[in-house]
């Protein structure tokens, strides 16, 4: 979450005159995270999110991402409702955005999980992958596997980010084009789901959030982006061992994966790896300097796809 566009007080008092949730106590701009511009906004009816969609999110996918949260509330997800105002539109435009009221959901969003608060969110991610695999509804990865060669090009030279990041680059992506998977099992996917959008109380899983890159792909992708940003040390070298094999035991409890996506894990894991790193660059370069948003380093991504491209690397996987 970030702040990239600001709401002019008149326009928020409003927005918010068209809901049920009372009038505007105050708003905050939310700092964390690099996409979307995101408030705590508290009204004598509660406390919600308000969420302005910038840059990445396109204004035609909100629906999918209604849709998507209505049909994984429905089963039981823990997952923020988006607020209808008294017409029944979850979608407004503010500032020049789309925007929309989000539930808030308690909890914390943690920096260094414990072996059993990974266990929780793997099973929480199976969980989600259980209750998503009959949902109708579809929308192509624009951050997936195909796209990551446009990714680096609008990143510009990647040796100004990390000296000697644009071979490395190249070589990976050559590499993955030649060896990408193709018909494991698929629906939609979080692709996403870093701790900063779990949300837990002690070792207890209290909300799933920031659904923006949610989208059709291998559901053990979705493990290993998780695996990836879950298990390591905060330089991206290390990955605890003992995290990781709790992520597994917790996501088998709900999902048990085929053969062929487990020895596809340590690849796939690569990918993620990669994606998250070219993502970061990219924002490392593009961001402006008046934004309200931490920047986050690409480097310790390097390191992990490092450890990923080992030649034990499907021991970090074990269960």
């Amino acid at each position: 979450m970030a702040v990239y566009t600001h709401v002019d007080p008149d326009d928020l008092a409003a927005l918010v005159a068209r809901y049920d949730i009372g009038t505007v106590l105050s708003c905050k701009g939310i700092a964390e995270g690099v996409e979307n511009s995101n408030f705590l906004l508290e009204t004598t009816g509660g406390r919600f999110i308000l969420t302005l969609y910038e840059r990445r999110v396109s204004e035609g996918d909100l629906p999918f991402f209604v849709d998507l949260l209505n049909h994984l509330a429905r089963r039981g997800s823990p997952v923020p409702a988006m607020i209808e105002d008294r017409e029944g539109r979850t979608i407004q435009r503010v500032s020049g955005r789309a925007a929309c009221i989000i539930q808030f959901l308690p909890g914390i969003s943690l920096t260094h999980p414990s072996p059993r608060q990974c266990e929780a969110a793997g099973e929480a991610l199976g969980t989600m992958h259980r209750a998503v695999a009959d949902f109708t509804g579809g929308r192509e990865n624009s951050m997936g596997h195909r796209y990551w060669r446009g990714v680096a090009a609008a990143a510009g030279d990647l040796d100004t980010v990390i000296p000697g990041l644009q071979s490395v680059v190249d070589d990976e992506l050559a590499y993955l084009d030649a060896h990408w998977p193709s018909g494991l099992p698929a629906h939609v996917i979080h692709a996403d789901l870093f701790p900063d959008n779990v949300l837990m109380l002690g070792d207890t899983v209290t909300g799933l959030i920031d659904f923006y890159f949610a989208a059709s792909d291998f559901r053990a992708y979705d493990v290993a982006v998780t695996h990836a940003s879950w298990t390591f040390s905060e330089d991206g070298a290390t990955c605890d061992t003992g995290r990781a094999s709790a992520l597994m035991r917790g996501y088998a409890k709900a999902v048990a994966l085929s053969e062929a996506e487990t020895a596809a894990l340590p690849l796939l894991a690569r990918g993620a790896s990669l994606r998250f790193l070219l993502t970061r660059a990219h924002d490392w370069v593009h961001t402006p300097a008046d934004a309200l948003v931490t920047r986050k380093d690409p480097a310790p991504f390097l390191n992990r796809l490092r450890r990923y491209q080992a030649a034990d690397a499907a021991s970090l996987f074990a269960a």
